[in-house]
């Protein structure tokens, strides 16, 4: 178990005052078994009144509400935590699922939903063609085949830190050959979401103490990865921009059906179009 402070602090610039809309917050880390919140606060400048709630997923939304016109606005969030997660994970897949392909009960599709179907054009098929290549034999291993795809992204795709907001489409990260996380993460949900898996999108924090982990410039930066719904295992977590799986070294914020869905500070301002600067992000997360 180790403890860690997480410091995530996102600053908007203006070229003059503007009046900001409410935000939207996802800075709350993800309670489970393996994770534990140990204290929590959110300071805003200006001056904002925060509310909570949950929304569909069990997520932790925080909302503010904006009383003043400003040229900057400061949010930033301190928390600490316990993380349990170990490091060489084995998982209890119920023998239904143990070989793919398999049937999800009527109750697990029906809750799964969407985040059992491609959310994303394949028009040419690149993406079913791509990913049904790592599914050498019928039936096949559940969890190898999902371990190859997780494991086999980064031999296709090369990891590049960017900037620019948005993610590229799966067929768009194959065909340009690189990615950030976020990129990769949609990649793995649309790709195993192809072969009829139930896949989400998880938002958090990447601990990287020994700076050597992928996705990360120093102790701690902002993350994406994915979750695969496998019966009797539950959600288990998959990390392609590290080649890894469970979640050792990840502190999850968020998980949805869609990266908009679990974006960390989402809001708009009122002014002149020109009124925006810039934004700058700084995040630590130490033990």
């Amino acid at each position: 178990m180790v403890r860690l402070n997480i410091r995530h602090r996102t600053t908007y610039h203006y070229n003059r005052n503007v009046s900001l809309r409410p935000h939207r917050l996802m800075l709350r880390p993800r309670e489970s078994r393996e994770l534990r919140l140990l204290g929590m606060e959110i300071i805003v400048n200006p001056d904002a009144v925060l509310t909570w709630a949950q929304d569909v997923a069990g997520n932790s939304v925080a909302s503010l509400t904006f009383r003043s016109m400003t040229n900057q606005l400061v949010i930033e969030s301190i928390a600490d935590i316990e993380l349990d997660a170990v490091v060489w994970p084995v998982f209890d897949i119920s023998a239904s699922a143990i070989f793919y392909p398999f049937h999800y009960t009527d109750d697990d599709q029906a809750d799964l939903g969407l985040l059992a179907s491609p959310r994303l054009a394949d028009a040419a098929g690149k993406l079913r063609a791509w990913v049904s290549a790592f599914v050498r034999t019928d039936p096949t291993d559940t969890l190898a085949l999902l371990k190859d795809i997780n494991f086999g992204i980064l031999s296709w795709i090369s990891y590049q830190e960017r900037d620019d907001e948005g993610t590229q489409s799966p067929v768009e990260t194959l065909e340009r050959g690189w990615g950030a996380c976020r990129d990769l993460a949609l990649l793995f949900v649309e790709a195993v979401r192809t072969l009829g898996f139930g896949a989400r999108i998880v938002s958090g924090y990447l601990h990287n103490p020994s700076q050597e982990i992928k996705g990360s410039a120093g102790a701690g930066t902002t993350h994406a990865w994915a979750e695969v719904y496998l019966p009797g295992a539950g959600w288990i977590t998959f990390d392609p921009t590290n080649r890894s799986m469970g979640g050792a070294n990840l502190i999850p914020v968020a998980v949805g059906r869609d990266i908009r869905q679990v974006m960390p500070v989402i809001g708009e301002f009122i002014g002149l179009s020109d009124a925006f600067s810039h934004m700058t992000v700084e995040v630590c997360v130490i033990g």
